[in-house]
């Protein structure tokens, strides 16, 4: 059966998953993992997790799938290091320093692929996978056909998002939450620029078509569709920065589920805690009109009733759903909402009542309509059920013991429990009976006292003669055998480590730097050429993701692990912006694999470029071969979804202009021939200044989107005057431009 796996963000967490029936869990320590503003563990907390865990069969999976710049690489190396020697499973990554560091140094914890390395086809799981992966996160795009296939194919275990929330764009390829706010995704500490209200212009006419979140997604759920996801290797709820009740909620009824005892009732009970509705995803073909979610950002609640009739001092609510005294309720009034708890309940007598069923009656002062829908944000009784169920052993395991009690001999037992054996023999001696010697039943009596373990009493085999055993003896052998099984279980996880390798050292000779461009049209590949730009990347270009491999000729720009697996036996390459690349051993490793030259992450700033090119060249005796992003309009996300379609102007993108505007700006949309979606930066990053000042990149990268061959053809002329002194004026334009991460390190 697949491995359900549960989120926690702390102990209360952990411990609410384990008990309501998760195999695994996954968590974050305080650094290098992808929730940052969760609450996390430290060292010790996650010693006491884990062995709480695998007392019971639960695996951890700590995650580490932030980028890791330069300086923070050995840190986590000594974390990675702390992890194996108290046992933890596996660790789930991003970076491809933290990959290799892994797959290198450990036998027993495991390196699973974070959806954040974007994996969404059978190419890149492959190279994964021969590059040391045991388990792939396949992306949350992915539908639940090619999942299969690529399970079957690659045969490599892979984990599949079940529910929970949603990221609009492919995880580990959104950048806004960084250019806009130095606050990164890939660092852990996303803002949530998806979660945001946006205007949507359409900017050949100036008409503005709606307001609302039209890019905040719906929340993911996939109950009823359990049968099918059996055939995954792991099922995985999303939830690291969610409350304790929300997750013994979400594992109990996906447990139910895959058990074959879930009801209709136990599956509307997921709406009890958080949720922003739901979507069975991309995993089961949502359309993409009905995958946001666009009247509210947070927890929806789920919907009980409207306001039937209006009097002088209250408001009637007729009722599809009982409330209840104490129960949490937001009334959706022109857009707004009304947020109250419902401390006093009215029948239409003026009476207090406790709970209603049909109809009741609230005294308010804020102003309502007839009409309004009444929500249960928090289900007040549903709640404290909840909090029966945090603290409690899902599961009990066996303990077998044969007893053995002879007058002037020790007490012997032996005691099966765990798969582990134990021979128990007291300190003291065993007395002989006067009266009533002790009895099978005496011993079954005292070694049923296994509340307070993992344990129930099994099979009980007992040999006497005429002995007297007190039960505090009994007490003692039990606390005994109870500890030394569990010192064994634990003592039982393999922590062992590999014998490094030394490196081949690989290295580039300096070339003087020149310039590169990236462009989406004809007319704009035409400028390039026309102004001896002689690398422009335009139908060479392989994206990260959604990508059907075709034969190409020549020098290829690749995204994407799965590119570089298809490609590298037959082009020469250079991997893009989105394989994120902000350390040595990151380019190292990439440079293995083929890679010509090395795009940087938008993320690094300059003493950053600066420390990943010594470390480089100290470890391999030269230099890295590096291109740089300088100018252009950065993409701060792809996206499956189209907001276009969703506000009905399917069909247009070919004809029209749109962007999305909120207070920072303005972001112009890229629709794509597949129907997927950019999302631009409202500002030109813009560099050019700086060329003369920037050392060790072999290729300055002018990035055009939007920009029309006039525009082109001036950008570049700027550029080659400052690549060559020829051009002393500033131009960077402050009400234009950004210099992006350059000068300010990201958080």
């Amino acid at each position: 059966m697949a491995e359900l796996l549960a989120p926690a963000g702390n102990m209360e967490a952990l411990i609410a998953a384990i008990s309501n029936g998760c195999d695994a869990i996954y968590l974050g320590m305080q650094k290098f993992g992808a929730r940052a503003y969760s609450s996390n563990f430290d060292m010790d907390s996650l010693k006491e997790a884990i062995q709480y865990a695998h007392l019971r069969n639960v695996k951890i999976y700590v995650t580490m799938n932030t980028v890791v710049f330069e300086n923070e690489v050995e840190e986590m190396q000594r974390q990675m290091d702390a992890l194996n020697e108290i046992g933890v499973d596996g660790i789930i990554v991003q970076d491809l320093a933290a990959f290799d560091y892994v797959v290198k140094n450990f036998l027993d914890m495991e390196a699973h692929c974070s959806t954040q390395m974007g994996i969404d086809d059978l190419d890149g799981t492959l190279l994964l996978k021969e590059l040391g992966a045991k388990r792939v996160v396949i992306s949350r795009e992915v539908e639940i056909e090619k999942i299969k296939a690529i399970r079957k194919s690659a045969n490599i275990p892979v984990e599949v998002f079940v529910h929970g929330a949603l990221c609009v764009s492919y995880s580990g390829n959104c950048l806004m939450s960084g250019l806009i706010g130095y606050r990164s995704g890939n660092r852990g500490r996303c803002v949530g620029s998806c979660r945001k209200a946006y205007e949507l212009v359409d900017t050949t006419t100036g008409t503005t078509l709606a307001k609302n979140y039209m890019l905040s997604m719906k929340d993911l759920n996939t109950i009823d569709f359990i049968d099918e996801l059996r055939e995954m290797d792991s099922l995985k709820i999303e939830g690291r920065m969610k409350e304790p009740a929300y997750v013994a909620n979400v594992v109990s009824r996906y447990r139910m589920a895959l058990d074959g005892n879930i009801t209709e009732e136990e599956k509307d009970n997921l709406s009890k805690t958080f949720n922003r509705t739901y979507t069975k995803g991309y995993l089961f073909h949502e359309d993409k009109k009905e995958i946001t979610n666009i009247q509210r950002p947070n927890n929806f609640g789920y919907e009980i009733g409207f306001i039937s009739r209006i009097f002088r001092d209250k408001y009637e609510i007729t009722l599809s759903r009982p409330l209840n005294q104490n129960d949490i309720i937001r009334i959706s009034h022109n857009d707004e909402d009304v947020n109250l708890t419902a401390v006093k309940l009215y029948d239409k007598d003026d009476n207090l009542i406790n709970r209603a069923e049909d109809v009741c009656y609230i005294k308010l002062k804020e102003k309502l309509a007839r009409g309004d829908r009444v929500y249960i944000s928090k289900d007040h009784q549903y709640y404290k059920t909840l909090d029966s169920m945090m603290i409690k052993e899902f599961k009990r395991f066996d303990l077998d013991i044969r007893v053995r009690a002879y007058p002037d001999s020790k007490l012997a037992i032996e005691a099966d429990g765990l798969g582990f054996h134990y021979a128990y023999e007291s300190d003291e001696l065993v007395s002989e009976a006067i009266n009533n010697p002790t009895t099978k039943e005496q011993v079954i009596k005292q070694f049923s006292r296994l509340n307070d373990t993992i344990f129930e009493l099994n099979r009980v085999d007992f040999e006497g003669s005429n002995a007297f055993v007190p039960a505090k003896m009994l007490n003692a052998a039990r606390r005994a055998i109870v500890q030394e099984l569990y010192d064994l279980k634990l003592a039982s996880k393999e922590k062992r480590t590999k014998t490094l390798q030394a490196n081949d050292k690989i290295s580039f000779a300096p070339k003087a730097p020149y310039l590169t461009a990236s462009v989406m049209t004809k007319e704009q590949y035409d400028a390039c050429v026309s102004c001896g730009i002689k690398t422009v990347y335009f139908e060479n270009i392989v994206r990260r993701n959604q990508n059907t491999y075709q034969e190409k000729e020549g020098e290829l720009l690749i995204g994407g692990y799965g590119g570089i697996y298809h490609y590298r036996a037959t082009n020469p390459f250079v991997t893009d912006y989105s394989m994120n690349v902000v350390n040595a051993t990151s380019c190292y490793e990439l440079y293995k694999l083929g890679a010509k030259r090395i795009t940087l992450s938008y993320e690094l700033n300059k003493s950053q470029i600066e420390d990943l090119r010594r470390v480089y060249h100290e470890a391999n005796d030269g230099d890295p071969s590096l291109e740089m992003i300088v100018y252009g309009r950065a993409p701060l996300m792809f996206t499956k979804y189209c907001p276009l379609k969703k506000m009905d102007q399917c069909g247009n993108c070919k004809t029209k202009q749109y962007v999305l505007k909120d207070e920072h700006g303005s972001f112009p949309i890229i629709s794509h021939e597949d129907c997927t979606t950019t999302i631009l930066n409202g500002k030109t990053l813009n560099l050019l200044d700086e060329l003369q000042n920037i050392d060790g990149i072999e290729a300055f990268r002018l990035n055009f989107t939007i920009e029309s061959k006039d525009e082109v053809v001036k950008t570049i002329n700027k550029a080659m005057g400052k690549l060559n002194g020829s051009i002393n004026r500033p131009v960077f334009d402050q009400d234009t431009d950004t210099r992006g991460h350059f000068n300010k390190e990201i958080l």
